[in-house]
């Protein structure tokens, strides 16, 4: 059973925003190992990623979910994978994902597009699949909170 989401309200920067995010995804150059289907709600998109040739996940499927906050993208979104999960030290079995990109390092000037090649780029880094060492005090204590509110410590940037 899927999680039900609030139906955001996005501004109208951030719809006009997202509208040409998603046009571009939709109608330009096809992103490599990434794709996404037109959504039912602007403010919440589902996104496939394709484990790159070469790497410990080639050819292996996950879907991310991004949650759009009203003021996107002056906030960052909130992305999630659904399970199944990759087993990889900076992605918790919940679908949490400690990458700066999505919390203190957000920029407005990201996109979709560059936020899912970030989370490619570090699946194709990683050199053995494994959980985080914090992983099972994590999930339990983040049950039911968005990854948006966790103060994450970014200190390993090897995997």
């Amino acid at each position: 059973m899927e999680e039900q989401l609030p139906q955001g309200t996005l501004s109208s920067v951030g719809k006009k925003r997202l509208l040409k995010e998603l046009q571009d995804w939709l109608v330009g150059e096809p992103v490599p190992g990434m794709s996404v289907e037109r959504p039912e709600r602007l403010d919440l998109w589902y996104v496939k990623v394709v484990g790159a040739q070469d790497t410990i996940f080639m050819g292996e499927e996950y879907i991310l979910r991004f949650s759009f906050p009203r003021d996107y993208p002056m906030e960052a979104p909130e992305v999630v994978f659904l399970p199944p999960v990759p087993s990889h030290p900076h992605i918790y079995t919940n679908g949490h994902i400690c990458l700066n990109v999505l919390y203190d390092g957000w920029s407005p000037a990201l996109t979709v597009t560059s936020v899912c090649l970030s989370i490619l780029s570090m699946l194709s880094s990683a050199t053995e699949k494994r959980i985080p060492k914090d992983n099972d005090a994590y999930v339990r204590n983040s049950r039911g909170r968005s990854p948006k509110q966790t103060r994450w410590l970014f200190h390993d940037d090897s995997v």
